[in-house]
């Protein structure tokens, strides 16, 4: 993400996955051409569209606004908002939006921008398409790419975020706190600047952020839950975990994205974590460590050829903070205890998808048994 407005051309074109970064993005560039243009003539189209019609209409309002001149004079900004049919969509296949934006394409090739200047900003974009080849030569180009959980150093770029966000508030935040922080916001730009926000309006005059603080405002979106459940399973805490499991099995009525398989997964992937985290702690890559930062530079020398290349067996995916959390965990259990837990949960998966048994009963039944030792359950 670019740290600051940078010079552009007079044709500026930003898209990407990433929709808070985007429009944080052309809206720090209208402002700038704004201000550097002057005048009270500028456009905003409203490119958020919903079928091939409305999309006609928001491009003939793009041309018509290219081709007025500003009526007190001087220079004028045309921004084309939100822009949702430079896809592969439906909206974006329809043969007359595509040649009405290949006509468009042209014409802004024989342009003469003299005190005009076009931003154009959208989510998805097929770059196989004649309108983004021209953008492509004629404007300048940024893209955002959502961050994501599948990317190795997420947390690391949400945690310089963070802090730059902070440090413009006048802010300061302990490593602790911030690690808990993006572990409870996860990959999402949007929230974390929310939360931001929010803690830096909690501790008014007070400049410095502490973990009490974090854990006191900021909110838990569903991902951090699912690290709530996956925490107690840690902690071996067997009243805390089927408490976390019900208000997850609750939250499942109501968010048609979650199930009870979804939950599965997570389970081992923290069981998994801890198998790992205790195979390290044996070679001696890493040592229990209090200090956060400290057990950062640990991570950061762990031979990686030593590991394996597949990203869900490779603990140094994680979140660091997430695998901090969890180094105390591993006392917790054996490492028979580990292999014969992920032994149960497998066994999970295959009552969950092929028997008629109620899936809460399964899971919980499961964990009861993971948390349970041997000993007490002969």
């Amino acid at each position: 993400m670019p740290a600051a407005v940078k010079s552009v051309s007079s044709v500026a074109f930003i898209f990407g996955e990433d929709d808070f970064a985007v429009k944080q993005r052309a809206r720090q560039i209208y402002q700038t051409w704004t201000e550097e243009l002057g005048g009270m003539d500028h456009e905003i189209i409203d490119a958020a569209v919903g079928n091939s019609e409305q999309a006609l209409k928001a491009l003939a309002k793009l041309r018509e606004a290219l081709q007025t001149l500003p009526f007190f004079g001087g220079g004028k900004v045309v921004w084309l908002q939100n822009c949702n049919f430079l896809a592969d969509d439906r909206t974006s296949s329809s043969s007359a939006v595509t040649e009405t934006l290949g006509e468009i394409a042209r014409e802004l090739k024989e342009f003469s921008w003299q005190n005009v200047r076009l931003l154009i900003s959208a989510a998805k974009v097929d770059k196989r398409k004649v309108f983004f080849k021209t953008l492509d030569k004629l404007a300048t180009v940024e893209t955002f790419a959502a961050w994501s959980v599948d990317d190795k150093d997420w947390a690391g770029q949400a945690e310089t975020w963070a802090l730059k966000s902070f440090r413009a508030r006048q802010k300061t935040i302990g490593h602790e706190a911030l690690g808990e922080l993006i572990s409870r916001t996860g990959p999402n730009q949007r929230q974390l600047d929310t939360e931001v926000e929010k803690l830096s309006l909690y501790v008014g005059d007070r400049p410095e952020i502490g973990m009490e603080d974090v854990t006191a405002i900021c909110t838990r979106n569903k991902l951090a839950r699912a690290f709530a459940l996956g925490d107690a399973l840690g902690d071996r805490d067997l009243p805390r975990l089927l408490k976390r499991l019900d208000e997850e099995l609750w939250d499942m009525k109501f968010d048609k994205d979650k199930s009870e398989i979804g939950l599965l997964y997570g389970l081992i992937s923290k069981v998994r974590a801890l198998l790992l985290l205790k195979e390290m702690l044996r070679e001696g890559w890493i040592k229990p460590e209090a200090d956060y930062t400290r057990f950062k530079g640990q991570l950061e020398r762990v031979p990686a050829d030593k590991l394996p290349a597949d990203r869900r067996f490779n603990p140094l995916a994680l979140n660091p903070y997430v695998l901090y959390k969890a180094l105390p965990q591993v006392k917790q259990y054996t490492q028979a205890e580990l292999v014969r837990a992920m032994d149960l949960l497998l066994r999970c998966n295959q009552r969950l998808v092929s028997s008629g048994l109620d899936e809460a009963l399964v899971l919980q039944q499961t964990l009861v048994q993971i948390v349970t030792p041997q000993a007490a359950a002969a």
